[in-house]
């Protein structure tokens, strides 16, 4: 299947996939790796946080990894219910800043119904996001990548021109 998408030019998503999912993708794959809402395993344990080996493995590939905004996915204690600020996501973006590089970090959000920090609950909190990165020295041309010039670049890295 990974072969036939890689083919036809079509993205495969790791981001439900378990570590040996991700694995057996990334050895098979000829295409840059994506996951379009997933986080920093080493900041939140969740099962389907990224490992520093598979961030690696994704910026070695020149791939992409979406911030996943769910509390749970940001959170150290994986507590969904517990009150968390907008300064969880940035810490994630910039831990996988570091991992990936600037190229390969945007916003994957996960805007269907997963518990959200503050008042990030739907498109509208976007701003604060992008406000507080404003704030930590995120120059626009970087604001710009993170918030959609990133995504687009993978796209037309699996797409094609």
């Amino acid at each position: 299947l990974v072969r036939d998408c890689n083919q036809r030019r079509i993205m495969v998503d790791l981001s439900h996939m378990d570590e040996k999912g991700f694995w057996h993708t990334a050895d098979i794959s000829d295409a840059p790796l994506v996951a379009s809402h997933s986080n920093a395993h080493v900041l939140s344990a969740q099962s389907r946080n990224l490992t520093d080996r598979q961030l690696a493995a994704i910026a070695e590939t020149q791939g992409f990894v979406g911030v996943n905004f769910a509390v749970p996915f940001l959170r150290e204690d994986g507590d969904r219910h517990a009150p968390t600020t907008v300064d969880a996501i940035v810490r994630h973006v910039e831990y996988l800043m570091e991992k990936v590089g600037e190229d390969g970090v945007g916003f994957g959000s996960d805007l269907d119904g997963a518990t959200m920090p503050g008042d990030m609950k739907d498109v509208a909190g976007f701003p604060l996001l992008v406000d507080a990165l404003a704030a930590r020295g995120y120059s626009q041309a970087l604001l710009e990548k993170i918030c959609y010039g990133n995504w687009l670049r993978v796209l037309e890295a699996t797409w094609g021109e």
